[in-house]
């Protein structure tokens, strides 16, 4: 028995799981958009980004209008925020975009405030 679970360690030990698999995909997808590894983005300097949005956060009707997207590349996370909006057609989880802006270093994660960006479909 003991030898059975060693063996199955082993196993899941060889194979990625399904987060990594997704991960290293969407990492390929953004380096064949020649677009800058979010896990390697300089704060100060203006960059493109580009993979899914993972989260979108809408601020309260009573604050300030801030709209918040978390984008995903597969090496890392960056905020993306649009401040004086409550919503933008076709930002939503699960979309895919690139983004372009000067990357500030934010207390979680670097950040982009106001970005350019261009929706794209699975396969771009």
């Amino acid at each position: 028995m003991r030898l059975l679970s060693r063996l199955s360690q082993a196993v899941a030990a060889l194979s990625p799981s399904r987060e990594q698999i997704d991960a290293d995909d969407e990492a390929r997808t953004a380096a064949r958009r020649g677009t800058t590894p979010v896990g390697q983005v300089v704060p100060r300097t203006r960059t493109t980004v580009s993979g899914v949005l993972r989260a979108v956060t809408y601020g309260p009707a009573t604050a300030k209008p801030v709209l918040t997207g978390q984008l995903y590349d597969g090496t890392g996370s960056i905020d993306l925020v649009w401040i004086g909006r409550r919503s933008i057609a076709g930002i939503r989880p699960g979309v895919h975009l690139r983004a372009e802006g000067v990357v500030a270093a934010g207390r979680t994660r670097p950040t982009i405030y106001n970005p350019a960006y261009e929706l794209l479909g699975e396969d771009r």
